[in-house]
């Protein structure tokens, strides 16, 4: 009884935190609010949408979400709409493939303000169970803390898979199977550097991906969907300053190739074919039927030398190009095929990314170069693999950059990094793709206080990838098997 009690009086207490919206000024405008949900398209299964008043002078909020049975939902906060957790699921899951309609009012010193409604359409496409990414504070030359972490998407639970407070490195360069947790591959930079590698659950195991016959390090790794072969890109890379470009920072190759790795002969496959010294390839992918490989090329600029800047980088335009590969013999196809060629429109091609059905491939598109996080310029294009045509995602992009991407096991949702809040730090957002490749307007990963959230953590989300599982890392045993000295060696297959 006195249990009853407590929890009668625990309710009736939340109750007296809330004010009565009353005398309110009906505002004939859109409430403008951070971030910015309305009339975005999301997962039926996504975490609450809390949000805070765009401005700041607002000393209260207020808002009730209904669906059309008549159900409804209301938060009410100092500083944000903060949803219960279960309530929201629950409205969630009963308004699939329909929309909510949401009602807000700001309290400010003259009293309280009502504004417009706006919708928030639940689409009956769930996303992947959660997202997994670097937090890395936004620097040029050095790290500091700094770790790999992942977040349920349904709630607002994280946590770090591994830090480098357990090692002196960086880590960077996390790669899952289709977002299977049980296919993994991290890279570690440093003293300790190596790359773990876990397949089918088993084992991290630290391999030295160097080899005589390899430019250096293998980077930027992709599963084949059997998850026999991982593509990786060498890449001998140098980074220089803008005295006067808003872009700030320009990373740059000045040798790149790519290769295969077969994770059950433990050998690097190597063709001549993407092994060019007068060619660039990196961001190698896998076709999502495991017989193709998409990859950026470009040729390098005419010299590099000391005195290097933008004039000479700007020359460097990448095209997505493809080649054939066989995944039961583990050899390339003998041709190279460019698929868009943005050189020819004076532009450059990164990070591509053909989704699971087979049907569209996603790419960014800037100026120059293949290090698009910093190119204000960078935007987000969808090539129809069908039909071969490509166009902008405008839906989804900003007037900042938008840069790396990657899609969910059910090829509906798309997650990519943009600085559009800031201009400075890159932030996780999400749009839905159809069938028909319709996008929809691009939403913020949920927190419970955006604003205090994002303000308070100086660091930017990198390389989200969607995970279908929590991961189950064991970051003591990682922490031991890479302050150990053992490293696997990679064998090599020549073509």
């Amino acid at each position: 009884m006195k249990k009853i009690l407590y929890i009668l009086m625990g309710l009736m207490g939340l109750m007296g935190c809330n004010e009565t919206v009353e005398n309110a000024k009906q505002e004939s405008v859109l409430p403008k609010i951070y971030p910015d949900y309305l009339g975005v398209t999301v997962p039926v299964n996504i975490a609450p949408l809390c949000f805070n008043m765009a401005d700041e002078t607002a000393l209260r909020i207020d808002a009730v979400i209904t669906d059309s049975h008549g159900n409804s939902l209301h938060a009410q906060g100092d500083e944000s709409a903060d949803f219960d957790l279960d309530d929201w699921h629950a409205l969630l899951a009963a308004n699939p493939g329909d929309s909510l309609t949401v009602s807000v009012s700001a309290k400010y010193d003259d009293g309280w303000h009502t504004y417009q409604p706006f919708s928030v359409y639940v689409s009956p496409d769930s996303i992947d169970y959660g997202l997994c990414y670097r937090l890395i504070a936004p620097g040029y030359e050095v790290w500091s803390k700094m770790g790999i972490y992942e977040r349920d998407l349904s709630s607002f639970d994280e946590r770090p898979l591994i830090e480098n407070t357990q090692f002196e490195g960086c880590v960077n360069c996390h790669s899952f199977n289709r977002g299977n947790p049980a296919d993994m591959s991290l890279h570690i930079r440093g003293s300790h550097g190596a790359t773990l590698l876990r397949h089918d659950n088993s084992p991290l195991v630290a391999y030295n991906t160097k080899t005589p016959e390899t430019l250096g390090l293998c980077v930027y790794p992709y599963w084949h969907p059997s998850g026999r072969y991982i593509a990786y890109s060498t890449n001998t890379t140098r980074q220089l300053f803008h005295s006067a470009d808003p872009n700030r920072v320009e990373v740059f190759d000045e040798a790149s190739d790519l290769q295969v790795y077969d994770v059950e002969k433990n050998e690097l496959i190597l063709s001549p074919l993407l092994k060019q010294d007068s060619i660039y390839e990196t961001y190698p992918v896998f076709s999502a039927d495991g017989r193709s490989l998409y990859f950026c090329v470009a040729r390098p600029p005419l010299s590099f030398g000391e005195g290097m800047g933008v004039g000479l980088l700007d020359s460097i335009h990448y095209n997505l190009c493809r080649i054939d590969f066989d995944p039961h013999t583990g050899t390339f196809g003998d041709q190279i095929d460019v698929i868009v060629d943005a050189a020819a429109q004076g532009k450059s091609v990164s990070f591509p990314r053909p989704s699971y059905d087979g049907r569209f491939l996603c790419y960014t598109l800037s100026d120059y170069g293949q290090f698009s996080i910093w190119h204000h310029e960078a935007d987000l294009y969808l090539l129809d693999l069908a039909t071969g045509q490509s166009r902008p995602m405008d839906r989804a992009n900003s007037e900042d950059t938008e840069s790396f991407h990657n899609w969910s096991t059910n090829s509906r949702w798309l997650v990519f990094s943009s600085r559009r809040d800031d201009g400075l730090f890159t932030r996780p957002y999400f749009c839905h793709v159809d069938t028909a490749g319709t996008v929809t307007k691009a939403f913020m990963l949920p927190q419970r206080n955006p604003r205090r959230f994002y303000r308070d953590r100086f660091l930017s989300f990198n390389v989200p990838e969607f995970i279908t599982g929590p991961t189950r890392f064991d970051s003591r045993q990682a922490s031991r098997v890479i302050n150990a000295e053992s490293r696997k060696d990679f064998g090599v297959r020549i073509e």
